[in-house]
């Protein structure tokens, strides 16, 4: 697992005069720990924290041979209970590795907080492409953006059809009213990491709450699925799905709405990350992606409405806690394009996009 294109070295470690520990990695202890779980290793390492990632940091690690890893632990400080649990998603993607659905291999866990303060784990450098700019997508063609497109929908396919109970997660979570406790989660996270006050933000989830469609058959829901949460092979497929911090079990309608959401194209009045892979030509419309969802699992999605609703809300609350994050320096020196600012037009157009949706709902 890495976006190798978008990484960029904070400090490298370890050499003379550099200090013991960079934002995130204590150098010595962390080092110690590699040499402990990977034979052949040659120090000393180099840690890079790699760009885009607002929630938990990720770093690549390198050793003098140029062999990759990657490290995964929560924010420097600033944590919201339960939403960084390094362990939790250390399980998940052990379990899906018996599953169709491509993950990174694993290296370790560490709870010992002695050695970085934090717990975290370290994958195995999986080669791919981070799709995260109109540019990057372009050049893949548009031919075999329309592969890629494909290969991401059957990958969303093969994880809502993951028998959850036979790898080991059929205990992951509580498998009823997935979306009604989703509302409540959200909102408690929400008004902790509050910097200004929303109240449509509180009419959307209260028209939410009243009107919660019939879940059904829970799934594996990934909670953050989208394009450049998923590394692309040269052939366009997926080559591993990345960012399993917010997987669960429940509606797994969420997740085709999620990818909806981040389905930015031409003529849209804003899109909800910085930068939308989806405006490149290739990619196909939105109703394109429902419906080869639907072919691919055999089932039509009815309520489409409330679920894009429903997103739309969610990402706006996950964004103000990442706003609130940076803004308090949780997030070390990094800084998102345009800089942390930039959160605040797009949780309010979230908002916004989250209200005209649930203008449709019943």
């Amino acid at each position: 697992m890495i976006r190798s294109s978008e990484s960029g070295q904070i400090r490298s470690g370890k050499r003379r005069n550099e200090p013991l520990t960079i934002d995130g990695i204590h150098i010595e202890h962390v080092t110690t720990w590699f040499h402990d779980h990977v034979p052949g290793i040659v120090g000393p390492l180099q840690f890079d924290l790699i760009a885009g990632g607002h929630s938990n940091l990720t770093y690549t690690v390198t050793d003098q041979t140029r062999n990759r890893w990657v490290l995964r632990r929560p924010p420097l400080f600033q944590v919201l209970q339960s939403a960084h649990d390094m362990e939790r998603e250390h399980r998940i993607i052990k379990a899906l590795a018996a599953s169709d659905v491509p993950v990174p291999g694993l290296i370790g866990y560490c709870d010992d907080e002695a050695v970085n303060d934090r717990p975290f784990y370290v994958m195995h450098f999986v080669r791919g492409e981070v799709l995260r700019t109109a540019e990057n997508a372009a050049a893949f063609g548009a031919q075999r953006l329309e592969t890629v497109s494909r290969s991401l929908v059957d990958t969303l396919a093969a994880i809502h059809e993951v028998d959850v109970d036979a790898i080991g997660l059929g205990e992951l979570g509580r498998k009823d009213d997935y979306v009604g406790r989703q509302l409540k989660r959200w909102l408690r996270q929400y008004h902790a990491s509050q910097t200004s006050e929303r109240p449509l933000f509180t009419e959307v989830h209260d028209h939410l709450v009243s009107c919660i469609p019939d879940q059904g058959r829970a799934g594996l829901v990934h909670g953050d699925y989208r394009l450049d949460n998923c590394l692309i092979d040269t052939d366009g497929s997926v080559a591993a799905v990345l960012d399993w911090e917010l997987c669960t079990l429940g509606d797994v309608r969420t997740d085709v709405a999620q990818l909806l959401t981040y389905w930015t194209r031409p003529g849209d009045t804003f899109s909800p990350i910085e930068v939308a892979p989806t405006l490149a030509a290739g990619f196909p419309e939105r109703s394109q992606v429902l419906e080869w969802y639907e072919e691919s699992t055999g089932t039509a999605i009815a309520d489409i409405d409330y679920y894009l609703s429903f997103c739309s809300w969610r990402l706006a609350a996950i964004l103000e806690g990442v706003y609130s994050r940076y803004a308090n320096g949780a997030m070390g020196d990094s800084q998102p394009q345009g800089g942390a600012e930039a959160f605040v037009w797009r949780i309010d157009a979230l908002v916004a996009q989250a209200a005209a949706y649930a203008e449709k709902v019943a």
